[in-house]
């Protein structure tokens, strides 16, 4: 009977946790949309109460409206992505197809060559075969978050460096950057939704979820993620997932018995 207790009350503050990581879930993510919607009503009835207002008034209220709900749908976008991902953890991945990781961080470098340009960024790769198996969109997602994080934390001739290479179990993406400095002991916080340096996000870019989407990725796909802090500022985030040779390939067909008559 003691023996039962004990599990019983390990169960319930299981449970617990899981409630209060749910509703802080849900009140930040009511919060993050809660913002574009504000700024939105907020410029609407400005520019209305205003009788003076002209054809550019109305334009740079329009300007306003069309990124806030441009931001509000980018969220509603990770949101859905990242409960998708969540609940193929653990599980069995519906779509498991040969990929390599390579193919996502030269998606994600060409898509941020503008950014790179502007903040005058140094970026090295190291860009060996990274043959996996799952879903290719995922893994696609995984590289472009990593290095879109790696370009909105960094500062002006700063530098980012990303690697790929695999052996016969692992293959790995290793992304860096420079960047303001993080407390070692803030960087798992940095894995749960809408956090920034073990704290909570506020005014800054991004919904704060990137980082939760790789780690959720990662477990979809059998693997994991770890992030260590550089000195002067930045961060080294390392995803592996196991090899292609060691994981099978779902070929999505059903086989379709011949009956007799």
């Amino acid at each position: 009977m003691a023996e039962l207790a004990k599990t019983f009350d390990a169960m319930l503050d299981r449970l617990a946790v899981a409630f209060d990581s749910q509703k802080r879930f849900v009140a930040n993510a009511s919060h993050e949309l809660r913002t574009p919607l504000a700024v939105m009503r907020t410029e609407v009835d400005v520019t209305l109460a205003d009788p003076d207002a002209d054809p550019d008034e109305f334009r740079r209220m329009a300007v306003v409206v069309r990124d806030a709900s441009t931001r509000a749908n980018d969220l509603v976008d990770s949101l859905l992505l990242l409960a998708r991902t969540e609940a193929q953890a653990g599980r069995r991945l519906a779509r498991k197809v040969p990929a390599d990781l390579c193919t996502g961080v030269a998606q994600a470098l060409s898509a941020g060559r503008a950014e790179v340009s502007r903040l005058n960024l140094d970026v090295t790769t190291e860009l060996e075969p990274a043959p996996v198996v799952g879903d290719p969109g995922l893994l696609d997602r995984l590289a472009g978050n990593l290095i879109e994080n790696a370009l909105r934390y960094n500062h002006l001739g700063g530098r980012l460096w990303v690697r790929t290479g695999s052996d016969d179990t692992l293959a790995w993406l290793v992304v860096g950057n420079t960047g303001f400095e993080v407390e070692p002991a803030d960087v798992p916080a940095l894995f749960e939704p809408f956090r920034r340096g073990g704290r909570e996000r506020t005014g800054v870019r991004g919904s704060g979820l990137g980082l939760s989407i790789v780690r959720a990725v990662c477990e979809a796909h059998g693997g994991g993620v770890s992030a260590v802090t550089v000195d002067g500022g930045g961060l080294e985030v390392t995803v592996s997932l196991p090899a292609a040779a060691t994981t099978p390939v779902l070929a999505g067909t059903a086989q379709v018995k011949p009956t007799t008559g």
